[in-house]
């Protein structure tokens, strides 16, 4: 007889019932919640990092946007104070130019005055300077 069932083949299945239950309770059950830890960990972490990587995103877009603020932000006051300079050179140029105009004005008008003056007295400068001529010619013909 090739297979019997005699008391050895219970006592071999008993015996695997019981190695079967403690290997259940010392090994395969602490190794399936460690591995059901870990991925739970692993899947939190996973759910972490995209987390953090969509607030990172989201930080990012919100710095771009407060750098494209400050720099439309200093180009308006860039263009603002170039339109102020503009403005202050354009009424010192005038100021100038209004400074000079009457520069000239009283350059003219003391022009005009020493002319007039030179005119009204052309007549006695004009004898002096013949006597002074006759003078000159009279002496130098007496030598």
């Amino acid at each position: 007889m090739f297979l019997s069932l005699d008391g050895t083949l219970v006592v071999q299945l008993i015996n695997f019932a019981i190695f079967f239950a403690l290997l259940n309770v010392l090994f395969l059950r602490p190794v399936g919640n460690a591995i059901r830890k870990r991925r739970a960990y692993i899947d939190s972490v996973t759910a972490d990092y995209d987390t953090y990587q969509a607030e990172a995103k989201s930080l990012r877009a919100q710095a771009d946007e407060v750098r494209a603020a400050a720099r439309r932000d200093a180009e308006a006051q860039i263009a603002k104070a170039r339109a102020e300079a503009s403005n202050a050179s354009a009424e010192l140029a005038a100021q100038y130019a209004a400074k000079v105009q009457s520069a000239v004005e009283s350059a003219h008008a003391t022009a005009a005055s020493e002319l007039q003056t030179a005119r009204a007295n052309e007549e006695q400068v004009v004898t002096q300077l013949a006597d002074l001529m006759v003078e000159r010619t009279v002496l130098e013909a007496a030598k």
